[in-house]
């Protein structure tokens, strides 16, 4: 793959935000490409939109669940980069037309008191580093049509990310396990999708240290402030215009979103 075989999926994938029309596969178009194209094609887009003035803000973690891993057909997490004006505030609505086809996922985030130390990146060295740890929805969205992805399309579409809210009570990990922290993430007052922390490649800590390692790897290591969405605690929930969130993670708290409708 070449640079301009890059830039021109990426721009098609932007195209997709302005236009509000999901493409096709980028796996047809490309059918060669290799994960380290597709990041390519990702980089290009995050360099894009600095360039227009968007900020980063942290790092997103995704195929954390081995059940994912298998069907994509790979044996390891994706990561994707998540920006200021991707963050919806606890409770809000989301204004309609703002997204594709989203889904819902629970998960645990994690801010950054300092980067971390990827020579010694010891479960003692991932806590050292976290400030606190939120209750968080991650909103996802895919600009490929149907979400017919595989890896190559969600690591180029920047892992499929969207939106994010997070919770307002911060907590500390000694008060925590990571592990063990149940998780219900209710639709319009029903429980749809149930899980714990035990889902995100064992433990929400694990997944921080990939993604250290790998971000430190391609030249942005994790700074102090940056948001982390560590990974899903269950599995993703469709949503449409005029559903309600609620995500409820033990420990943590709560966390809400809501879709508005259509005028």
């Amino acid at each position: 793959m070449n640079q301009s075989s890059f830039d021109s999926i990426a721009a098609k994938l932007r195209d997709c935000y302005t236009s509000g029309r999901p493409m096709t596969p980028i796996r047809e178009a490309l059918p060669e490409a290799s994960i380290e194209d597709a990041y390519a094609i990702q980089a290009a887009n995050t360099a894009h939109w600095e360039k227009e003035g968007r900020t980063l803000v942290g790092a997103k973690i995704g195929l954390t669940a081995k059940t994912v891993q298998s069907q994509l057909g790979v044996d390891q997490p994706d990561f994707g980069h998540i920006f200021a004006d991707m963050a919806v505030a606890d409770g809000e609505t989301v204004a309609p037309g703002r997204l594709l086809q989203p889904k819902v996922e629970a998960e645990v985030a994690f801010v950054m008191a300092r980067t971390p130390d990827v020579a010694r990146l010891t479960s003692a060295e991932l806590i050292d580093c976290v400030a606190y740890a939120l209750p968080a929805i991650e909103i996802v969205d895919s600009r490929i049509a149907e979400w017919n992805i595989r890896i190559v399309d969600t690591v180029a579409d920047n892992a499929s990310s969207a939106l994010f809210v997070l919770g307002t009570k911060p907590v500390s990990l000694a008060d925590l396990d990571l592990r063990l922290c149940g998780m219900v993430l209710e639709k319009n007052g029903e429980p749809t999708s149930f899980g714990a922390g035990a889902a995100c490649l064992g433990n929400p800590l694990h997944a921080l240290g990939w993604l250290a390692a790998k971000m430190a790897e391609v030249g942005r290591p994790l700074q102090k402030g940056d948001v982390i969405l560590s990974g899903a605690l269950g599995p993703m929930m469709a949503v449409s215009p005029g559903d309600s969130v609620e995500a409820r993670i033990s420990g943590l708290g709560s966390v809400r979103v809501s879709f508005g409708k259509a005028s």
